[in-house]
């Protein structure tokens, strides 16, 4: 089953996790992030790859510049061009949207039911294999029933009435035969595939016990960031991250450690890049939602754990906020 790795063009933020939310529903789907303008947004298809791009190209604010003139960009530098779904509360640029070859062209909100229309035409377009395989029931062996013996009619004949003669050999002991016979080969091939998957889990069994053939599968790998400069590579566990603060066009990553580094990228990149547990509180502060100790909504601060750190959040963010108390609230959670 083939995964489509995605990312959201759109200078709305909560129109923006919205569409997300909706298109990670689809177990298949693969959010990579998202950008609000179009030098972000062109920076993050160059860099990440995506198989799907939701474009809104008629922005909030015109300076962001999202539009339709990002896929000619892309032409520009990419050898396989996403395909891209337009995302947008204009219905009047649908045409000109198609020159551009997009995909689909959705009207906000996205839904559900329309995004899976879509991803079915991609899958039959594209000849992909998106949805999970329906499961193959094992069907149980038939045996041979064995024949009743059919009545035989009588027959007149100048009105003479003869009774047709019995077969020399008796159909049902024939048949019953065939089918005991059947019976034992069935027996002889269950033995033989139970022997075999016997010597089969003995054999994986003896590979396991080797560490060096030991294979883990599907393990959740924890994100690295690597924070680059002239050649030096600086390499960072995402979960020790406790805050990224804003400074002009450079970013201060906090460790949980009390160190401090300084990441050539601005803020409203990480905003783009980095997902949960990772939220915007305020202009200058994104904050790892796991290093959280205290909310004070009056004073609009939160506090660090384990820190005199106190971060302050604004009230275009309070939906974030609000976010963050009821994420907490979800877990093993005693409110007294």
């Amino acid at each position: 089953m083939k995964t489509i790795s995605f990312v959201v063009l759109d200078d709305n933020p909560q129109r923006m996790q919205k569409t997300a939310a909706v298109a990670v529903g689809f177990s298949f789907m693969t959010f990579l992030g998202s950008a609000a303008s179009a030098e972000e947004a062109l920076d993050l298809v160059l860099e990440v790859r995506p198989d799907m791009v939701f474009l809104e190209i008629d922005p909030e604010e015109p300076e962001n510049g999202l539009s339709l003139a990002l896929i000619s960009e892309w032409y520009r530098y990419l050898v396989q061009i996403p395909q891209v779904i337009v995302t947008t509360k204009n219905d009047t640029l649908c045409l000109q949207a198609f020159k551009y070859g997009v995909f689909d062209y959705f009207i906000h909100p996205v839904t559900t039911s329309e995004l899976r229309k879509t991803l079915l035409r991609l899958e039959k377009t594209m000849g992909y294999t998106l949805h999970q395989p329906t499961a193959v029931h094992e069907v149980a062996p038939v045996t041979t029933p064995v024949s009743q013996p059919q009545a035989v009619p009588f027959t007149s004949l100048n009105t003479e009435f003869h009774t047709a003669k019995a077969p020399e050999e008796t159909p049902i002991g024939t048949e019953v035969a065939v089918a005991n016979e059947m019976l034992e080969e069935a027996k002889v091939i269950q033995e033989e595939v139970a022997s075999e998957a016997d010597t089969s889990e003995e054999e994986s069994v003896t590979v396991a016990e080797n560490p060096a053939t030991i294979i883990e599968v599907n393990t959740p790998q924890p994100l690295v960031i690597c924070v680059k400069s002239y050649g030096d590579y600086r390499y960072i566990d995402a979960d020790e991250i406790c805050y990224l603060q804003a400074d002009n066009n450079s970013t201060d990553i906090h460790l949980n450690t009390g160190e401090m580094i300084t990441a050539f990228k601005t803020l409203k990149h990480f905003e783009g890049v980095l997902q949960s547990p990772f939220i915007r509180i305020h202009n200058s502060y994104i904050v790892n939602r796991n290093y959280i100790g205290r909310i004070h909504t009056g004073n609009s601060v939160c506090h660090l754990k384990n820190s005199t750190v106190k971060l302050p959040f604004s009230k275009s963010y309070k939906d974030n906020i609000d976010l963050i108390i009821n994420q907490i609230a979800s877990g093993n959670y005693l409110e007294i």
